[in-house]
């Protein structure tokens, strides 16, 4: 498994998120790229934050069906890095070694399984590398 680019659960919710337009746009071209090219990788922690955050009651985004509509166009294509104990491993590893939270780990354990270059997120260090993976905020400047 090997792609450029792992994107984070922000990037998937600005993809479909009015409230800030020049976020969304950024998220919109990243994911059709992503999709385009076969260039993106999410993980199934990106999956179920994703569709968490865009259809809990609080502050909807997105109603079901169009949560299901997502689900199937994109966060199924993208979606390469499922749960195993190695991964959980990886993940408490790298809590104890770089002092991010427990799923943040989870998350660049997966970027790092997937072989990812890069980690798209808005909630890391940016420019922060960690292995042959930097993680980089899309939204920055």
């Amino acid at each position: 498994m090997s792609a450029a680019d792992f994107l984070d659960t922000n990037v998937l919710v600005y993809l479909v998120d009015r409230r800030n337009p020049a976020k969304q746009a950024v998220a919109q071209q990243l994911v059709a790229t992503a999709l385009a090219e076969r260039s993106g990788i999410i993980s199934f922690q990106v999956v179920q934050e994703t569709l968490q955050a865009l259809t809990r009651k609080a502050r909807q985004v997105l109603p079901a069906a169009d949560a299901g509509e997502l689900l199937h166009a994109v966060l199924l294509p993208l979606w390469q890095v499922h749960p195993t104990p190695a991964l959980y491993e990886r993940a408490l590893q790298l809590q104890a070694k770089q002092g991010f939270s427990f799923y943040d780990s989870l998350i660049v354990a997966a970027a790092l399984e997937a072989g990812c270059r890069r980690l798209l997120s808005e909630d890391l260090q940016h420019g922060r590398k960690v292995g042959t993976l930097r993680i980089e905020n899309p939204f920055a400047g």
